[in-house]
């Protein structure tokens, strides 16, 4: 059994019901979690309660070290991370450290809370009366993060929560669950003190414990736009602030100036690296004017190269997929878009696979003349299956991408400077790449889209991050002269 990590301890749960944990690349059952999870919620959180009255007066001196010696632990033990990463999600190697980079990135900047926490000042706001703002922790934060990057995606909660002084249970993904397990124990081993983070171990219920617990303040989420609505109006109707990330299509735009092979080699990389399992992969290319006729089979001959193996292997470009339930739904997708009249370019249940029979295998796929009504358009088919679309103009296509419900990521692949500005500029989208397929921000700047690919104000790491996780306030001073008495009948004005 998979165990929590509560107040400073693994803490193993005889569950009567448990969810076993797969190794994606043979199908064997290497874990297990309780399928619940509630109770032990509700005890990490009361953990975190207790934990916090004395955190959030931690020293900004304290904090900034605890996070250089998680940092420094992290950075020791990641081929450990790598390892669990290609076990239970079935990531290559290249990707899993990959992985590992941006969410060490994440806890760098939260190496700098003491200037990321300043405050503004300003003297004589009225006579002698001085005003000046600082940001406190908001108290217990609950993580809830998704299968496809269980290292990452964490490190972009946990970090800046606990630098804020705040307490943070995570509630990782039942389908690979030892990674966040081993972020916890390292955080305590950098001194975070027991309590301050929590790791509870489940599935939906310990979730749900979270989302309406009275001792728990806020809540970040990222997983699939269902369930990102449901966190969102949970948390709000039980008082907590909530960013919930969820799904996408992001789109990339390709120009007939564009350099093809570049383009396809991005294309390539950015829709079937970690089997498409990514919030930000490419999923579907608009190709416009007539590039599409020569860009859809440079893609096609580039995925004949492919050795789909297990992460194991280091001449593999792609693994399998994190769960054998979500590989046949990703191939019922390949029926369905023929059936719609979609042109099956490359199909993946044909690929070569260099693997355990038991692993959860599917090929890169590529549609092409895909129409905006196809089911393999309109889901999120989270898989590595990419789908190519044709517009007769850039103005066709914008709109295209503008028309879509999500708003994640996206990109466009042109030589032509000012074509790229209009794009960035017009692009109803958060995140914008111009020749950079996974347009990813680094950890100082913010993480987050728009539209169904959104739901709360701000956007995960970063100066987002810091705002998410603390809350303002302004203090008003005066020293009085011992010589001025009397009653001020008036509203306080500057003067």
């Amino acid at each position: 059994m998979v165990p929590h990590w509560i107040a400073g301890e693994r803490v193993e749960e005889a569950a009567a019901e448990t969810v076993g944990v797969t190794e994606s690349a043979t199908g064997r059952v290497v874990g297990r979690v309780p399928a619940g999870g509630g109770e032990a919620a509700d005890r990490a959180v009361r953990a975190a309660r207790a934990a916090f009255g004395e955190w959030r007066h931690a020293s900004l001196g304290r904090r900034k070290t605890t996070m250089f010696a998680y940092r420094e632990l992290l950075n020791a033990r990641r081929d450990e991370l790598v390892d669990l990463l290609v076990t239970e999600h079935g990531k290559v190697a290249d990707d899993a450290a990959g992985e590992v980079q941006r969410g060490l990135e994440v806890v760098e900047y939260a190496c700098g809370i003491p200037d990321l926490l300043k405050g503004e000042h300003t003297e004589n706001v009225s006579t002698n009366v001085d005003s000046w703002s600082v940001r406190q922790p908001v108290g217990v934060m609950a993580g809830i993060t998704p299968f496809n990057f269980p290292v990452m995606v964490p490190l972009w909660m946990l970090p800046i929560a606990i630098a804020c002084g705040n307490a943070f249970v995570l509630k990782p993904s039942e389908k690979d669950p030892s990674a966040s397990l081993r972020l916890a124990e390292l955080a305590h081993e950098a001194g975070v003190p027991p309590g301050v983070v929590g790791v509870v171990q489940g599935t939906g219920e310990a979730a749900q414990t979270l989302l309406t617990h009275p001792e728990v303040d806020g809540v970040s989420f990222v997983g699939s736009t269902p369930v990102a609505r449901h966190v969102q109006r949970t948390a709000v109707e039980h008082g907590k602030r909530v960013q919930a990330l969820g799904g996408a299509k992001n789109h990339a735009v390709v120009l007939p100036d564009a350099d093809l092979d570049v383009t396809a080699d991005a294309l390539v990389g950015a829709a079937y690296g970690s089997a498409g399992e990514r919030c930000m992969a490419i999923s579907a290319a608009v190709a416009v004017g007539g590039v599409g006729d020569a860009l859809a089979p440079a893609i096609t001959e580039r995925l004949k190269g492919l050795e789909v193996a297990a992460g194991t292997n280091p001449d593999a470009h792609m693994g399998p997929l994190i769960t054998a339930e979500h590989r046949d739904r990703v191939a019922g997708y390949l029926a369905a878009g023929v059936a719609e009249g979609a042109t099956l370019a490359y199909d993946g249940r044909d690929h070569p696979i260099d693997g355990d029979d038991g692993g959860h295998w599917l090929g890169p796929s590529l549609f092409d003349h895909v129409t905006p009504g196809m089911t393999v358009y309109t889901d999120e088919i989270f898989g590595p299956v990419l789908v190519l679309l044709r517009a007769d103009s850039f103005e066709e296509a914008i709109d295209l991408v503008n028309r879509n419900r999500w708003g994640n990521g996206t990109a466009i692949f042109t030589n032509d400077g000012g074509a790229a500005r209009r794009f960035h500029h017009e692009v109803e989208v958060g995140m914008v790449g111009v020749n950079v397929p996974i347009p990813v921000p680094m950890a100082y700047h913010s993480f987050g889209g728009w539209k169904e690919s959104l739901f709360g104000d701000l956007h995960i790491h970063g100066p987002e991050g810091v705002q998410f996780n603390t809350r303002g306030k302004v203090v008003t001073s005066r020293w009085p002269d011992p010589t001025e008495r009397g009653i001020d009948r008036g509203f306080p004005t500057a003067r």
